[in-house]
């Protein structure tokens, strides 16, 4: 494949952009994992619950899964500028309360109306940068967006861990309100505003039922984990969470083209492809973020900070490979990227069934293998997906495929926490439950290589 020509080179205006909308990217992806270490310091602080403590977490990451799709909707139709700007100031006003928040219920107050924010920044985003960078260099776009995430994710632990030790976990909040302001002025000052929508209208039914659906799936299995599947009330939330799905498609269907997700944009084999794929493969993911660290902490005896450490080996080679798999997008061709990530993945999480219980480092070989299975996977899977729609979709694309990562991970992690309560040792309950991931992961990369097309960049279909 040609290497791109000079009218394809980033000018100086476009670089900065991309480092501001980097830096938005990166306190999105901080806050998922940034007050994990915290949660003890706010349990006592604020004089609460571990339950309670927990929804600080929860909050920020269900209202982020729920609101992605609209969020990207809306910045295809109103404009991506005008979007992200709204979505950074929601973001960091919302920041700015929950580090002065004097009791529980308005920090998770704060945490959920910071999820709005981070819901409308992250499609933005998307759609921002893709436009930004060349076509002929699009699987840049991707790997940058990744790779910046995945090293937000990395350093949460350790940036929280640091800020908590002594500033104190409010300063997690307080570092957000002048990144968002910085990513603010950059975007209004070089950023032109994208084409926006016309004459459709907003979907509010269609926003509704999905976001209903998810809230119920999300918080029912969020419950589950903590408690029991058995309870009546868990498994009502997921059967009426279920039940609501064909009421989406329903709606979907009769609103034509002002859809919340158009038929257009399912209808393309290689999203579709990518969107299955990605429910899979989310799963393997989420399972070993989640397990390996409590491995670590109830099996090893490692504090939380230690075991949020353990991950480095994957998270570090996860946001470092993401910046390599844009040249390789280009070099071999997506399918090939995609697959080799998704293989990468599967055997990562089939190594670490293999050795769980014999101590840290022999989970190590495959941390690194499911970080580089992450890093390639992820980035070109993303770039596939939104790349294959029309550029007036490209920000609902990429809140779609972000969503099915989300709701795989729920999902699969649903499926890990019975397979562990079931067991007779959380360790074997941990080997189980990955045995069962690599399956998946097998499953996820078929379909993947089958879907998905070989050429490294598609031409987009005129608008």
């Amino acid at each position: 494949m040609a290497e791109p020509s000079t009218t394809d080179r980033l000018d100086r205006s476009a670089i900065i952009t991309l480092v501001a909308l980097s830096l938005g990217i990166l306190v999105v992806a901080n806050d998922f994992t940034a007050l994990t270490v915290a949660v003890p310091s706010i349990e006592h602080d604020l004089d609460t619950t571990l339950n309670r403590a927990q929804w600080v977490i929860n909050g920020y990451t269900v209202v982020f899964g729920v609101l992605i799709v609209t969020g990207g909707r809306l910045a295809d139709l109103f404009g991506r500028r005008r979007i992200f700007v709204i979505g950074a100031l929601i973001f960091g006003a919302f920041s700015l309360l929950g580090g002065f928040a004097p009791n529980i219920g308005l920090l998770i107050a704060a945490r959920a109306l910071m999820g709005i924010g981070g819901a409308m920044m992250w499609p933005s985003v998307l759609g921002m940068v893709y436009d930004i960078i060349p076509k002929s260099r699009s699987g840049l776009a991707g790997g940058l967006i990744i790779g910046v995430a995945g090293l937000g994710n990395s350093i949460g632990p350790l940036l929280g861990g640091i800020l908590t030790d002594t500033l104190g976990w409010r300063w997690i909040f307080f570092v957000n309100v002048p990144v968002a302001l910085l990513a603010v002025l950059v975007v209004l000052r070089n950023v032109p505003e994208s084409k926006r929508g016309s004459g459709i209208r907003v979907d509010y039914a269609g926003i509704a039922s999905l976001s209903a659906a998810v809230v119920l799936v999300l918080v029912a299995l969020d419950v589950g984990s903590a408690n029991t599947f058995a309870s009546p009330w868990v498994l009502g939330m997921i059967a009426l969470g279920v039940l609501l799905l064909p009421v989406f498609v329903l709606i979907q269907r009769r609103q034509g083209d002002d859809a919340l997700v158009p038929r257009r944009v399912v209808a393309s084999r290689q999203f579709s492809g990518a969107l299955i794929s990605i429910l899979l493969l989310g799963s393997v993911f989420f399972g070993v973020l989640v397990y390996v660290p409590q491995y670590l902490e109830k099996e090893l005896g490692w504090s939380a900070f230690a075991a949020g450490a353990g991950l480095l080996p994957m998270m570090l080679t996860f946001a470092t490979v993401s910046f390599a798999a844009g040249p390789l997008y280009h070099r071999i061709g997506s399918r090939l990227v995609v697959g080799i990530g998704a293989a990468c993945l599967t055997a990562g999480v089939l190594v670490i069934a293999l050795v769980i219980g014999t101590g840290y480092l022999p989970l190590v070989p495959g941390l690194v293998l499911c970080g580089i299975g992450v890093g390639l996977y992820f980035s070109a899977v993303t770039t596939a997906a939104v790349t294959a729609v029309r550029p007036e979709d490209s920000s609902l694309a990429g809140g779609i495929v972000y969503m099915g990562n989300v709701a795989g991970g729920s999902l699969g992690l649903g499926v890990n926490t019975a397979i562990v309560l079931a067991a007779s040792a959380f360790t074997v309950g941990i080997r189980n439950a990955f045995r069962v991931d690599a399956v998946l992961g097998v499953v996820g990369t078929i379909v993947a290589v089958a879907l998905l097309r070989s050429e490294g960049s598609r031409t987009r279909t005129p608008s």
